[in-house]
């Protein structure tokens, strides 16, 4: 039945293809990718709506240079000139579209995440469903979106086979076409590869998307982009991913044929062959092949998806994340501490992302915690930071990875001046943008409430009460932290007021006992304006 339907979803997105005009999301826009825009530096494609670049007779947006942050860096990359994505993307372009109002795009031909609309003007909210809820045709559907994207060519866009140097800056292009799914592992892998520096030597401690306080909204992008594609080639513009949640789970439980693929019979680290994932191959798995070359990865397949779930190192991860787990990570009242990256204790992405024990906060890279626990649970292709994009669950995992982080968002209510706008990992200030993004996202414009982007969760759309109790909690914890305090001012209050009380009766007494004379402000008017009342909550 599923092959059945993979088909008919197939052929109806080639036709759709056919005719589909407007940009999507990606990495190297295929109308940048050639000697001219290298040698210029500029990518400031045309809009088919009126043929100008950026689609500015439309005032849609226009090319300008790009503003790079000069904000100063950690000190974790101790290099400078010798990384394509360093200070993204101004190696290869120098000068892109600026989009204006709700306009987006590589050309300005798209609406922001959130609007819709031939002027994009509509505000849209979609809802991410949990995969269990979905009906048998729902998630069907979802399965054959999955296999057709792995077998429709990127229109939009086209990976590099080459760094900048080996293409000669610029005048020796070296591109190659993608099909959808696998443009988006090959950004995750691009954003996460270890740093060239010649000969056979590399730089590991490197990653724009992993380590750091861009881990979140980064991947919200990522899944943003993703779903944007999905609707794009489908036509079906309501169309969300579904997330898996995890929270106290003793399996798979989406790792059957059902869903997203069941244990081969004979081969435990294969997937079933009743599965359509069992026929997929994989990119970008290879990285030290590619560190001893020298060489990105240009997409070659490299074999099937490997998943062995629940046979992993169980010194590194011995469960798989619980409620408990999910509620401690949520109470930190930090996003980001200390160094920022790995090591960092009592921060909220480090012990979300897995690198800091979910019940202390406290960092120990050896073990595995809540977002990278799922990653080692699996035991095969997602085990591996270049390549888990490969596996689909990828997709399940990281949105109900969004999801706590949009319950934290929800619960702290911070200001954007919580991200950090300096020091951070290179690539990771508020005001970087985002390897290997075209259009330019920066890491900030994504640390926002998820209804901002146009989408909601299943789950957190919960009564007005629940609503209001996570508005309330973090008021009530800093009520807990000086609650000793509190006390004390309630009986000094106390205090004050009978004295002012006792003051006041004698007055009237007084009052009662003088002539008929106008007795004099206390206080003089000029005065009593320039008295002010503050609290010190």
């Amino acid at each position: 039945m599923l092959s059945c339907c993979s088909v008919t979803m197939l052929l109806f997105a080639m036709g759709f293809l056919l005719v589909i005009l407007q940009p999507s999301t990606g990495q190297f826009p295929r109308v940048c990718a050639n000697t001219q825009s290298l040698l210029r530096k500029e990518c400031c494609p045309p809009w088919d709506g009126d043929g100008s670049p950026c689609g500015q007779l439309s005032s849609r947006g226009s090319c300008q240079n790009i503003l790079l942050s000069q904000a100063p860096l950690g000190p974790q990359f101790p290099f400078s000139g010798v990384d394509d994505r360093e200070d993204w993307p101004s190696v290869f372009y120098n000068r892109t579209c600026r989009c204006e109002g709700n306009f987006m795009g590589f050309n300005c031909g798209e609406c922001k995440f959130g609007f819709s609309g031939l002027n994009c003007t509509e505000r849209q909210l979609r809802t991410r469903r949990n995969i269990f809820q979905l009906t048998i045709s729902e998630k069907n559907k979802f399965l054959a979106y999955l296999n057709l994207a792995k077998n429709i060519p990127s229109q939009d866009y086209v990976i590099a086979t080459g760094t900048y140097a080996q293409m000669n800056n610029g005048s020796n292009p070296m591109f190659r076409d993608i099909n959808v799914y696998d443009l988006f592992v090959w950004m995750h892998y691009y954003a996460s590869r270890d740093t060239l520096l010649g000969g056979s030597n590399v730089w590991r401690d490197i990653d724009f998307a992993h380590e750091a306080p861009g881990f979140l909204p980064w991947h919200r992008a990522f899944l943003l982009m993703w779903e944007r594609q999905i609707q794009m080639i489908t036509g079906d513009e309501n169309f969300t991913i579904p997330y898996w949640d995890w929270r106290d789970a003793e399996d798979c439980a989406v790792c059957t044929d059902e869903y997203m693929g069941g244990r081969h019979p004979t081969n435990p680290n294969l997937l079933s062959l009743a599965s359509i994932f069992s026929s997929w191959q994989v990119i970008c798995t290879r990285s030290e092949d590619y560190n001893s070359q020298q060489a990105l990865c240009n997409a070659t397949s490299e074999g099937p998806i490997r998943r062995n779930p629940g046979n992993n190192d169980k010194s590194r991860t011995p469960r798989l994340p619980s409620s408990a787990d999910v509620e401690f990570c949520l109470s930190l009242t930090q996003y980001e501490s200390g160094s920022m990256d790995k090591m960092a204790n009592y921060s909220f992405r480090n012990t979300l992302e897995g690198f800091a024990d979910p019940q202390t906060a406290i960092s120990n890279p050896s073990q595995s915690g809540l977002h990278n626990a799922l990653h080692i649970y699996m035991n095969g292709s997602m085990s591996q930071v270049q390549g888990s994009a490969n596996d689909p669950i990828f997709l399940l995992h990281h949105a109900f990875v969004d999801s706590i982080f949009e319950r934290w968002l929800r619960r702290h209510r911070p200001m954007l001046e919580v991200y950090p706008a300096a020091n951070a990992p290179i690539g990771h200030n508020r005001e970087n943008y985002m390897v290997p993004f075209i259009p330019l996202y920066r890491n900030g414009e994504f640390f926002k409430s998820s209804r901002e982007l146009g989408y909601d969760y299943e789950y957190l759309q919960e009564p007005a009460l629940q609503s209001f109790l996570d508005f309330l909690t973090p008021y009530l914890q800093q009520a807990r932290q000086i609650w000793t305090w509190l006390v004390g001012a309630a009986v000094v209050g106390g205090i004050v007021t009978a004295v002012l009380t006792g003051l006041l009766k004698t007055c009237r007494k007084k009052k009662r006992g003088t002539s008929s004379e106008i007795q004099p402000l206390l206080i003089e008017s000029e005065d009593y304006n320039n008295i002010t009342y503050q609290s010190n909550f």
